[in-house]
């Protein structure tokens, strides 16, 4: 993946605070409560999750500056929106992904490029990768790319590397009766994204 620093701040930035400050999912378990071979249980069901709705905030650090914003992220087979609101200067920021299409719309009007990451870059001056972002959120690698996977004691993903990001898990959360990503930190070069998720809801076909 090419290296959008500028790009990255902006988005990660909304991304990366955001997800700090809030509370964690009502009733979620305590991370404590993970035990061995949880996760090889689940890793089938995890991987044919596609449709969630995730609320959190997204933070984001570089050598020049700390700043964060909102994350209200709908994911769906053939569609994806994500609302990205916060205090560094860029509003309200709607994504949108439709079978290969891609728009953002903002107080500026509506645009649309060839990938999510290219539309970020030219409106907003820069960019996440989104287009693993749904993969890695599950704690997956995505497929399109070769990647390094180190796993905890309990054998849960840890650490993640793909793409020029490296991705630490930190903490974890059930819902649904699946184990999720609560808190991870994503870093690319200087730029340093922390992911919190203060509310899954995940829509699981039994």
């Amino acid at each position: 993946m090419r290296r959008p620093i500028s790009a990255i701040r902006g988005l990660a930035a909304s991304l990366a605070l955001a997800l700090l400050a809030g509370c964690a999912t009502p009733g979620a378990a305590p991370d404590g409560e993970r035990t061995a071979d949880q996760w090889t249980a689940q890793q089938e069901r995890l991987e044919e999750l596609n449709t969630w709705t995730l609320v959190g905030k997204a933070g984001l650090r570089t050598p020049q500056e700390t700043t964060s914003a909102n994350l209200d992220w709908s994911q769906h087979p053939h569609y994806y929106r994500m609302l990205i609101s916060g205090p560094f200067g860029s509003g309200r920021n709607l994504l949108e992904g439709r079978e290969g299409r891609f728009s953002l719309t903002n107080a500026e009007g509506r645009f649309e490029a060839a990938t999510p990451e290219a539309l970020m870059q030219q409106q907003l001056g820069w960019s996440l990768p989104v287009s693993s972002l749904a993969d890695w959120i599950r704690g997956l690698p995505a497929d399109h790319s070769r990647y390094q996977l180190q796993q905890d004691e309990r054998g849960f993903p840890q650490q993640l590397e793909q793409d020029g990001w490296q991705i630490v898990y930190r903490d974890w959360t059930q819902v649904e009766s699946l184990w999720l990503p609560r808190r991870l930190v994503m870093e690319y070069d200087d730029l340093r994204v922390t992911l919190v998720v203060t509310e899954w809801r995940p829509v699981i076909d039994e």
